[in-house]
């Protein structure tokens, strides 16, 4: 049945007429010729099995019939049995320890094998290779003497699967893919060149490469990595969204952006980076909260016996919101407290930058496309802003904004994760100015220590953001777990 289905996927309806259809049955050929190949067989490979004898008979005596005949003929005429099948076990067992032993020459393994290619290549690797090579190349000289892959398989203690694989691969690729070192899916899996075209592809919505979804199924995302030059399996892409900490079935996690313009603007904001002077500056912008102040959960080291426990009922102490801008190439963090979200805190965020940063002739300001980002009301106050300023006594300020559901991309969530992990969860500040203050000493430290040294060292605390303050398209910076 097995086979009808797998004929019929390949070839359609053609795959299932027989190929036996037009020639002769076992029983077709004539008696006279069937007692011939009998004798034959009986005098020179008495202990050997039917595909090898058949394989043998077209080769060196111009007899073709199938093993499948072979075989017939010669359990009627006594020549099958299961002692003659130990026999002929035996008889494969000492051939191959015959070829690992040299006590087969290679003149005769030449003879023997004929068009066998890269035969040289093949002895080289059998007689000074490695276990794994030895083993491989033994697969492919038995294979072609015609012994049984069951055989094989005992002889050098190995599975049927991994035999599979070994002749595959000769196969696909002759000895060069036989021998070529193949990467563990353990490898691929810590590989940043690998992650890094994961969460690129998953970034982007899958019609942009002709996939009629609205997300992505693992079967698809396979196929366009390896067209892209990744050859990654399913279970190497599952273990590293698993390891960032994102799953498929929770909505609230999303990798996706479905914005049909991702790319032109993925590449606008690639391009200012990508020629930014320093007379300029890139900020990405976004707020933290707002969150209740009172105890907090979290992982922290206990004695023994001991456990830490959190109320499920408290009263919040106060609420905080934290408006915050991350200048990319200084690393600097500016930040105010905000009542709430709107346009007003988005317009008071860049005029504090425009004063602090008064010696740059252009600021870039990059969020997400919250509708209080985009605002008319803002960009109106921008233009206003960027009139005012011509005569060169201010920077001028332009919007870079993120593509719609792409906050995943926004750098600064990367330190907002940073900052959670490190002074939020796990606390229990008695007012909400007391988390203040733990806010803005975390920051003030930060600040300082990336203006000592531009690149991240030690052991600080700020080393536990989620990701480098640097923009990739293939960023996670909103962490799901520490948000």
């Amino acid at each position: 049945m097995h086979r009808l289905i797998s004929a019929y996927r390949a070839q359609g309806a053609s795959g299932l007429v027989s190929k036996r259809r037009g020639k002769p049955s076992n029983r077709g050929y004539p008696a006279t010729f069937r007692n011939n190949v009998i004798e034959f067989v009986r005098e020179h490979y008495p202990n050997c099995g039917a595909t090898f004898v058949a394989k043998k008979l077209a080769e060196h005596h111009g007899v073709r019939v199938s093993h499948e005949t072979v075989r017939r003929w010669m359990i009627d005429g006594g020549l099958s049995s299961g002692d003659t099948r130990d026999q002929a076990k035996r008889t494969a067992f000492e051939w191959m320890r015959s070829v690992l032993q040299k006590r087969i020459g290679e003149e005769e393994l030449h003879r023997d094998s004929g068009d066998l290619p890269d035969l040289a290549r093949l002895l080289h690797c059998l007689y000074g290779g490695r276990l794994l090579n030895r083993n491989r190349s033994m697969v492919i000289l038995a294979k072609h003497h015609g012994l049984a892959p069951g055989v094989i398989c005992n002889f050098l203690g190995i599975s049927q699967r991994t035999f599979q694989t070994y002749w595959r691969a000769f196969e696909h690729g002759g000895t060069t893919e036989l021998f070529s070192r193949r990467i563990t899916p353990a490898r691929k899996v810590g590989n940043n060149e690998v992650k890094e075209a994961v969460f690129s592809l998953l970034h982007e919505p899958p019609s942009n490469y002709g996939v009629n979804r609205t997300s992505w199924r693992m079967a698809d995302l396979c196929r366009i990595l390896r067209q892209k030059g990744q050859s990654v399996s399913a279970e190497v892409v599952r273990k590293i969204t698993k390891a960032a900490g994102y799953r498929w079935r929770k909505a609230r996690v999303v990798l996706t952006s479905n914005d049909p313009a991702y790319s032109e603007r993925l590449d606008h904001i690639r391009a200012i980076l990508s020629s930014l002077r320093p007379d300029e500056a890139f900020f990405s912008i976004d707020e933290y909260g707002p969150f209740a102040v009172k105890a907090k959960p979290g992982l922290t080291l206990t004695a023994p016996g001991e456990q830490r426990t959190v109320p499920q009922w408290q009263k919040s102490r106060g609420c905080l919101l934290m408006t915050a801008a991350l200048e990319l190439s200084g690393n600097q963090v500016t930040h105010f407290y905000s009542a709430r979200k709107n346009t007003a805190e988005m317009i008071r965020i860049m005029e504090v930058l425009v004063d602090q940063y008064r010696d740059r002739k252009k600021l870039y300001l990059s969020w997400d496309r919250a509708s209080w980002h985009i605002s008319k009301r803002l960009l109106k106050r921008i233009e206003e802003h960027n009139a005012a300023v011509q005569s060169g006594q201010g920077p001028i300020v332009e919007t870079a904004p993120l593509p719609t559901g792409a906050q995943f991309l926004n750098v600064i969530e990367s330190v907002f994760s940073g900052m959670a992990r490190a002074i939020i969860h796990n606390s229990d500040y008695k007012s909400v100015d007391d988390a203040k203050v733990a806010i803005d000493r975390y920051l003030e430290e930060r600040n300082a220590h990336f203006r000592q040294h531009p690149r991240r060292a030690g052991n600080k605390i700020w080393r536990m953001e989620r990701e480098p303050a640097a923009f990739s398209e293939a960023n996670n910076c909103k962490d799901p777990r520490y948000r």
